[in-house]
């Protein structure tokens, strides 16, 4: 059984990229081929790098370019794209070029907290602010609508009135180490 490649997109700090990366290392359902980020200053770069994958920047317009990213993805023969912690819109020809085939993590549990403008600390602090008593991660397809496609596993974690937003985040997060690169997994069983 051949191996889906997959490319990992990125804005930030890279932590569940990284972990996607040394997990799908030690099975044979998967290889990341290329971590593509928004953000040339993303510490998910110097992460690919040191783990020996290859690495893109893609400015806004190139994102947005099909003439760029068409050949930049079929150069690294693309059959997936995982987006990990990713913060532009995908483009609609994106989409419709990997259909069911391009999902992301949300740091709560959709379809409450999510949204434009709902990433990182900002999510955290709406779950403190609402007095929610759980938190959690959401794994979605990627549709045109903002944290709007189909929802494709949940994973919770009970948090306590007076857990902080720092706390919150951290529970969440351990969530998102434990469970992610799983549920990417049971995605690409249920491709072959």
């Amino acid at each position: 059984m051949d191996k889906v490649k997959l490319a990992i997109f990125v804005s930030g700090s890279g932590s569940n990229c990284e972990n996607l990366i040394t997990y799908f290392r030690k099975t044979k359902t998967a290889d990341i081929v290329v971590v593509v980020s928004n953000r040339s200053d993303a510490y998910a770069l110097t992460r690919a790098q040191r783990l020996q994958v290859p690495a893109e920047v893609v400015n806004k317009a190139q994102l947005n370019d099909p003439e760029v990213m068409k050949p930049l993805l079929n150069r690294y023969q693309v059959d997936m794209i995982v987006l990990a912690g990713f913060l532009p819109m995908v483009p609609d020809y994106l989409i419709d070029l990997y259909p069911k085939r391009i999902i992301n993590i949300h740091p709560a549990l959709l379809p409450k907290h999510g949204g434009k403008g709902m990433w990182g600390h900002h999510v955290h602090e709406a779950v403190k602010a609402a007095g929610d008593t759980e938190t959690g991660i959401t794994v979605h397809y990627v549709s045109p609508v903002c944290d709007g496609g189909e929802i494709i596993a949940q994973r919770s974690v009970k948090i306590a009135s007076d857990d902080t937003v720092e706390d919150i985040a951290a529970k969440e997060h351990e969530l998102e180490m434990r469970f992610f690169p799983e549920i990417v997994e049971q995605v690409i069983l249920g491709l072959k």
